[in-house]
């Protein structure tokens, strides 16, 4: 291997072929996909879904474990599902700055 093959690093599959590096990228999931893609379902369902229904259908469509969703959960989509869970009663209501009447 010479000097010009760590300069010029090709991405390769398996078979040795070269891949652009768009193509890559699509075959992982990163946070940002993720929360672009329930944010998609979301929106094309035009409220007719939640967040967390989105995720769980989204998982299951893509074949991803529930288990590897918090890897992939970005804080601003982590933020929605944390109200909404709390809208529906699944978690208690935070009272941080919450004055009582």
């Amino acid at each position: 291997m010479t000097i010009y093959n760590y300069l010029n690093p090709t991405l390769k599959n398996l078979l040795g072929e070269e891949m652009p590096k768009e193509q890559l990228e699509d075959k992982f999931l990163t946070p940002t996909k993720f929360s672009q893609e329930i944010e998609r379902l979301v929106k094309k369902s035009e409220g007719l879904i939640t967040y967390i229904e989105a995720v769980v259908t989204y998982c299951q469509e893509n074949e991803i474990e529930l288990e590897t969703v918090p890897k992939l959960i970005s804080k601003p989509l982590k933020e929605r599902l944390k109200h909404e869970a709390q809208r529906l009663n699944y978690m208690k209501q935070s009272s941080k700055g919450v004055l009582p009447l």
